[in-house]
């Protein structure tokens, strides 16, 4: 969608993505974008846009069991955070893991996602718009924690 902003969204009614996160070792689900996608080579979290009908949770869970086999039953929600522009938004829904949960690759959007640990995620070529949302993210798991 063409957005107010200047920059075109993916995602008529928004997006949202889920920062999963292990607490033993401090760790989270990171998703290698491939290479013929938008921003592909980098990466981020799992993730993409929204239902008309569904929440932001329900989306980033939808999204990341699409993208990553992530069983929506295996995680605990934390909370949520908003990136909002004038006519769009992105939701990063973080969570917790319940019960041990082992990401794989389940469609062509993914080159890899595996567990980071979060004190090596700045050393990955990051998604911008998540290498932007990152330090707040990081705090906020740390607060979590």
């Amino acid at each position: 969608m063409d957005c107010a902003c200047g920059h075109r969204h993916w995602g008529l009614h928004g997006a949202a993505g889920l920062l999963l996160v292990r607490r033993d070792p401090l760790s989270v689900v990171l998703q290698h974008r491939a290479i013929w996608s938008h921003h592909g080579g980098t990466w981020g979290i799992p993730g993409g846009a929204r239902q008309p009908d569904e929440s932001a949770e329900q989306a980033a869970l939808r999204e990341a069991h699409e993208e990553a086999g992530i069983d929506p039953a295996a995680v605990g929600i934390r909370g949520e955070t908003v990136l909002q522009h004038p006519d769009w938004s992105y939701t990063t829904v973080l969570a917790e893991e319940l019960v041990p949960v082992h990401p794989a690759v389940t469609d062509a959007e993914s080159d890899e996602i595996r567990w980071v640990p979060v004190d090596e995620v700045d050393s990955l070529p990051l998604l911008p718009a998540f290498a932007d949302a990152w330090p707040a993210l990081r705090a906020r798991i740390a607060e979590d924690a």
